[in-house]
């Protein structure tokens, strides 16, 4: 009689996510455990496939409602404006704030996400601000990508429910922390939702990245003196 196969472990995660390496990983560790990873556009239908037990890992962008996960920022990503490559703007380096005061932004969600936006801002339409790694994602050969210095960032996170974890869960997340096979399970961070049966050991360290973001081409108390970017050599 043929063993059982243990069911797939879920991973979601938002363009820009590149789990690849934390998947072979598992891979290599459990080469008789399944896992699958799906991309999701939309944040929302992540997080409904998380909350719903379609997916058991997720790969999120804060903020995200954190009602009964837990949630482990992981990094920060810098924000870049994304042009046509006639514009203007691609001449330089670094395109700061002020220098988008008389330009066209457009709203990722009413184009419809990034994909869309993206291709508005080919057509010569406006311009978009997303997080680097979206706009490498999304990239073609008629828009061009530059940093704007003084936007906020944002933070990539993993998120599970707190009452769901399972050793498999827990294991997936010490790959993603870089915990080797022969470490003992230390979960580095702290979680904002406490688990159902908290591990033992578990190390508190302070948490990375504001979950209140500003949105970009605004500022606090007025918009700062306009200044030109780094023009391109």
């Amino acid at each position: 009689m043929p063993p059982t196969q243990l069911p797939a472990l879920h991973i979601g995660f938002v363009p820009g996510v590149t789990p690849g390496k934390w998947v072979g990983r598992w891979r290599e560790r459990n080469p008789d455990h399944p896992i699958e990873a799906t991309e999701y556009d939309d944040d929302g239908a992540l997080a409904a496939a998380l909350r719903d037990g379609s997916v058991d890992i997720a790969f999120v962008r804060l903020p995200i409602d954190r009602d009964a996960l837990s949630v482990i920022p992981l990094y920060e990503e810098l924000a870049v404006v994304v042009v046509s490559k006639e514009h203007e703007l691609s001449l330089l380096d670094e395109v700061p704030l002020p220098e988008l005061d008389d330009e066209k932004l457009l709203d990722v969600q009413e184009c419809g996400g990034p994909r869309l936006a993206v291709e508005v801002v080919a057509s010569g339409a406006g311009v978009v601000v997303l997080p680097m790694s979206v706009a490498r994602h999304y990239s073609r050969r008629d828009v061009v990508a530059r940093v704007v210095p003084d936007a906020p960032t944002t933070t990539i996170a993993v998120s599970w429910i707190a009452d769901n974890t399972t050793d498999e869960i827990e294991e997936f997340i010490g790959i993603v922390r870089g915990r080797t096979a022969r470490s003992s399970r230390q979960p580095s961070a702290q979680q904002d939702a406490p688990k159902k049966k908290p591990a033992k050991g578990t190390q508190k360290t302070k948490q990375t990245g504001k979950d209140q973001r500003r949105k970009p081409g605004s500022t606090k108390g007025g918009p700062p003196a306009k200044g030109r970017g780094r023009r391109r050599r």
